[in-house]
């Protein structure tokens, strides 16, 4: 659990003052509208990437990062921008996601990397996000349309009159980046090609990983991976690509290296998944191990868990409810800065005990901006806002429920349930409870993927999920000696 992260805002780039100019694109070579220098660009990056860090974890493995880095390096030195200063990043998110932000700065999801399954397949993803880069994509969007709020983590979307409180009721975890159009996208596959190509890497396998997005797309169905959201049909990119990989192919001949079993051996004990000791939730319970709390949840709600947050929200989106950490460290400093932050009408502010815990209790109203609650329809956009909290372990955690007024009596009750079920969590097979990782097997005989699957002991009901993560069909046929990837505790 993390401080939130600041909106962030288009003061940065500072556009009420800029004058529109010219200048010439990297990569086409052609003049174009631009509202953003590179000076701007590295700004932007500077400003985003300590918020992008806090607010979804990097992934603690360090060889992870030095890789990363090593190979998004060898790639950024031959591309249009070389000395632009990139950096790279992985994320600790099981969300299948690959991103680029204005600046240089490329994540990766650890979701992400574990669906790869050769070294290839990672350079040409890695080729596509320095493209966006490369070929000012940021720069010609920014220059058309303000910055899209686009969720890293595919939630539930809220209610229009939850705006007030978009800080504690984002569209999941939200992230300011950018969506790109169908030609960007485009252009990025063809840099993509060609970044790839040139370090040595066998293009035609980069194509091979939009099967894998296409599949995850049908099997998860509405929840349609994020890379997948601002991107092209995967099918259609699958043709294109194998197409521009045979032809670039011609150019650099060198460009066969796939490096499939070191990739795999690289995934071994990577997690997979969620990360219990960010938060889990169990029946109707959320327990998190590292904070040691836990707290029961509302029924039937809709659930998202991130690192700055855990939120709920009504199938009907009419009430949502948010636990987050407090940055003041005793109730008195946060009870103020929570009613001054969100210029809160207070009902009334109650010392309390939840659990043994101290805590204080706010029952405030939002009125609509610039007018008093005087119609029956003006009340129903003044939101009723009802805020637990409680000091645990020199922390203040703030549990906040919020609906419109009228409809605050439909779900005090659950609010109040949650609030004051919070306790410390003290049950040892919660707070042990270890995360699924991925562990790489070597296949003893030719067999089919379903039935080496089966030699490992891999859950029957779990063999198509697996068979996405490899990359196969589960009818495949599997040499002796290949490796493959398994899920263990």
């Amino acid at each position: 659990m993390k401080i939130q992260i600041k909106s962030l805002l288009f003061l940065t780039l500072g556009f009420s003052f800029l004058i529109t100019s010219c200048s010439r694109n990297p990569v086409t070579g052609k003049k174009e509208l631009s509202l953003m220098s590179e000076s701007q660009e590295k700004s932007m990056g500077l400003e985003y990437d300590p918020q992008i860090q806090a607010e979804y974890g990097m992934y603690a493995d360090s060889s992870w990062q030095r890789y990363l880095r090593e190979k998004g390096g060898s790639m950024a030195r031959i591309s249009h921008r070389p000395n632009l200063g990139f950096q790279f990043r992985v994320i600790d998110s099981e969300v299948v996601n690959a991103f680029a932000v204005p600046g240089g700065y490329i994540y990766f999801t650890r979701g992400i990397l574990a669906h790869f399954n050769s070294e290839a397949q990672l350079m040409g993803v890695m080729g596509h996000e320095i493209g966006h880069v490369t070929a000012r994509h940021a720069n010609e969007q920014y220059s058309k349309q303000m910055l899209a709020q686009i969720g890293l983590i595919a939630g539930m979307v809220l209610s229009p009159k939850f705006r007030e409180f978009s800080d504690l009721a984002n569209s999941g975890v939200q992230m300011l980046f950018l969506k790109f159009s169908r030609d960007n996208e485009s252009q990025s596959d063809k840099l993509g090609v060609e970044y790839s190509s040139k370090v040595g890497y066998d293009a035609a396998h980069m194509a091979d990983f939009f099967k894998t997005l296409g599949r995850l797309s049908d099997a998860q169905g509405a929840r349609i991976p994020s890379f997948m959201s601002t991107h092209p049909d995967p099918g259609d990119r699958y043709n294109k690509v194998k197409t521009m990989a045979v032809e670039k192919k011609k150019e650099f001949p060198q460009a066969t290296k796939v490096e499939r079993n070191a990739y795999l051996n690289r995934l071994d004990g990577m997690i997979y998944g969620k990360d219990p000791k960010q938060g889990f939730k169990e029946g109707d319970v959320f327990y998190h191990p590292e904070l040691k709390f836990q707290f029961p949840t509302p029924n039937d709600w809709a659930y998202e868990n991130t690192p700055s947050k855990v939120q709920f929200s009504t199938k009907d989106q009419k009430a949502i409810m948010v636990l987050s950490l407090a940055a003041e460290k005793d109730l008195n400093s946060a009870a103020s800065a929570h009613i001054s932050h969100y210029k809160l009408k207070t009902i009334r502010q109650d010392r309390a005990t939840v659990n043994g815990l101290s805590a204080i209790y706010i029952l405030a109203e939002l009125p609509p901006e610039q007018q008093a609650a005087t119609t029956q329809e003006q009340a129903a956009n003044t939101l009723r806002v009802g805020t637990m909290l409680i000091l645990h372990n020199g922390m203040v955690f703030n549990i906040t429920g919020v609906t419109a007024q009228n409809d605050y009596n439909a779900y005090e009750s659950s609010f109040n349930k949650t609030m004051n079920g919070f306790k410390i969590l003290t049950d040892p097979s919660k707070l042990n409870v270890k995360p699924e990782k991925i562990a790489i097997k070597t296949v003893n005989k030719q067999m089919s993927l379903r039935d080496a699957l089966n030699q490992f002991n891999q859950d029957s009901k779990r063999h198509d999920e697996l068979s996405i993560l490899n990359g196969m069909l589960l009818t495949d046929a599997v040499s002796q000696g290949t490796l493959i990837k398994t899920i263990t505790k």
